[in-house]
């Protein structure tokens, strides 16, 4: 490769790198955290609906259940929707329950033709309620003491219409450790929360639908889930939606008050990202694969011109690669400690990508063979977004 394309490369990490590491800063600094807060009368408390779809859930349902039911809001109903599980979770759910008044399960409605599972899941729930907070989580999602007490007092100081955590990642295989956290790293690194929270235009929004607390009226407006029913990242385009409303999006970090272990496993992981990231470039097969050579430039290329580029034609070989490589490294870093995670595995950072460029090709290649993504033996077909 001659010399003007390697140097376009070098300005386009140099540039690219130092922008994600200042937003990471930024970011490491200014993003809402969850934090206990003393409780206010009983009275002056919005009742709040906790709502949880399971689906086959029995080995995590009876510790979410219990931490829910643990938590100091007196104002607080937790529903299950049991989404025809063909394991006991209904009946491990009542076993954590006991006979807490502020509980019950419901059986799911067959799911109908054009809806997403989860979707349907969640929109039978909101049927079903009516707090004027609508909280939505999984079912492996963890409640410490206080955290709903947390999540309320957020959304009233940030005059949130919907609020969105980001649970502390549990991650214990190293499939989990080098992957999961790239979530974080894309949030902190990529999206200034400031952008997120006060630019209206429905691209600027992230979500996480492991925790997303909608007031009553902002939920109705935007339609609920029936209007992403076929949405497979449907918290993201929740969030879109309450934007294009002129409605308030705002983001907050578990801070532990609420953790979640999104995959059990190497498996697990690679099947639910592979899932999702299509998804996530809005179902656009181009976008995938520009984002996946972007990452490349700014996270491999690097190292590539460090580790072999001593004789290739561009100028400050080996410090301007090495400050390449130690910046990717730092925003890595930031986000991993921002967020709990542990700050050491940006070292693997290389790695992780590769990893993510491994499950792009698994994606494509399900959408060129079947069509669309594969997901618990389910074809789930692509909704464009223009």
């Amino acid at each position: 490769m001659s010399a003007p394309p390697l140097l376009a490369l070098a300005v386009v990490a140099t540039i690219g790198l130092l922008t994600i590491l200042v937003i990471a800063i930024t970011n490491s600094r200014s993003f809402p955290r969850l934090h206990p807060v003393a409780l206010t009368a009983v009275q002056t408390q919005p009742r709040v609906d906790v709502l949880v779809p399971a689906r086959n859930e029995a080995i995590n349902i009876g510790e979410t259940v219990g931490g829910l039911l643990r938590q100091d809001y007196a104002r607080l109903t937790i529903t299950v929707l049991d989404d025809h599980s063909e394991d006991d979770t209904r009946h491990v759910a009542r076993i954590a329950a006991g006979d807490a008044a502020n509980f019950s399960v419901l059986g799911g409605r067959p799911l109908p033709d054009g809806w997403m599972g989860k979707n349907w899941a969640c929109q039978q729930l909101a049927e079903n309620t009516g707090g004027e907070l609508l909280l939505f989580t999984d079912a492996d999602v963890r409640w410490e003491p206080g955290a709903v007490s947390a999540v309320v007092a957020t959304v009233d100081a940030l005059n949130a219409d919907l609020l969105t955590v980001w649970p502390t990642q549990i991650t214990v295989s190293w499939g989990e450790r080098l992957i999961v956290p790239l979530m974080a790293f894309a949030v902190v690194g990529y999206l200034p929360i400031h952008v997120a929270h006060e630019l209206p235009h429905p691209l600027a929004a992230a979500a996480n639908g492991q925790c997303m607390a909608f007031r009553r009226p902002a939920y109705a407006a935007i339609g609920g889930h029936r209007a992403v029913k076929a949405e497979v990242v449907e918290d993201i385009r929740l969030a879109q939606r309450i934007k294009a409303h002129g409605l308030h999006l705002r983001m907050a970090d578990g801070n532990d008050l609420i953790q979640a272990r999104m995959y059990d496993g190497w498996q697990a992981t690679i099947d639910g990202y592979s899932k999702n990231i299509l998804a996530g470039h809005g179902n656009h097969v181009s976008l995938l694969i520009l984002s996946t050579l972007f990452h490349w430039t700014l996270f491999l290329w690097p190292w590539a011109w460090l580790l072999v580029g001593r004789t290739w034609p561009l100028p400050g070989w080996p410090w301007w690669p090495l400050g390449l490589v130690l910046v990717g490294i730092a925003a890595r870093a930031v986000t991993a400690r921002a967020t709990r995670q542990r700050v050491g595995d940006a070292l693997l950072l290389p790695v992780s990508v590769l990893l993510m460029t491994w499950i792009a090709g698994r994606a494509l290649w399900w959408r060129w063979r079947y069509g669309g993504v594969k997901w618990k033996g389910r074809i789930l077909k692509p909704v464009k977004h223009e």
